[in-house]
């Protein structure tokens, strides 16, 4: 197996969860839990994705009910909390970026973007979950266990499929192909 709990590339600690615990999302088990999260604090945000929402907040708004609108209008659509950059989120739930689709809570931005109306995928906390980022001189990923995503961890069991290839897309987004190669090559797998 691993000699190490941890591995270590270009400066970027992956904990052992990351590539040991099997993972695949069931949105149909958990209808989308991790935009509706009961919290004080939003998905967290960087400084340079709030331009970029900014620049497609017209066309993110078109999936959006009245009650999130209203919110982001009078309101904006992020937030500072501890220092930290954070969407905003409506009775501290729903981000306020979530519509529903048969009773699932899928992302406003996310959408705009498939269908060409947008240029911004998503936020990278948001694309990267259940892979959180701590900063500890520099980066520390780990996974972020939360009770909605049982139905995640017996999917993952079932497709044989682990944290860090489920986040291959957001991992290869914000590290780069050679970085996640490099992963790959260091998990033997």
């Amino acid at each position: 197996m691993f000699e190490s709990s941890k591995i270590v590339i270009n400066d970027v600690l992956v904990r052992e969860e990351i590539f040991t615990q099997k993972f695949t999302c069931d949105l149909n088990k958990c209808k989308g839990a991790c935009c509706t999260l009961k919290s004080e604090f939003g998905a967290p945000l960087l400084e340079n994705e709030i331009s970029l929402i900014q620049e497609n907040v017209d066309n993110i708004e078109k999936y959006l009910t009245g009650e999130h609108i209203k919110e982001i209008r009078e309101n904006g659509f992020y937030e500072e909390k501890q220092g930290e950059l954070m969407v905003r989120s409506i009775n501290d739930k729903d981000c306020v970026f979530v519509y529903y689709e048969n009773d699932i809570a899928k992302c406003s931005i996310e959408k705009a973007y498939l269908e060409n109306k947008s240029s911004f995928k998503k936020p990278i906390s948001c694309h990267l979950f259940p892979i959180r980022i701590s900063n500890f001189g520099g980066d520390v990923l780990r996974y972020e266990k939360i009770s909605e995503c049982n139905p995640a961890e017996i999917k993952g069991e079932e497709a044989n499929k682990y944290v860090y290839e489920f986040c291959e897309e957001s991992l290869k987004r914000n590290y780069g192909v050679n970085w996640y190669s490099s992963l790959k090559e260091k998990t033997g797998r």
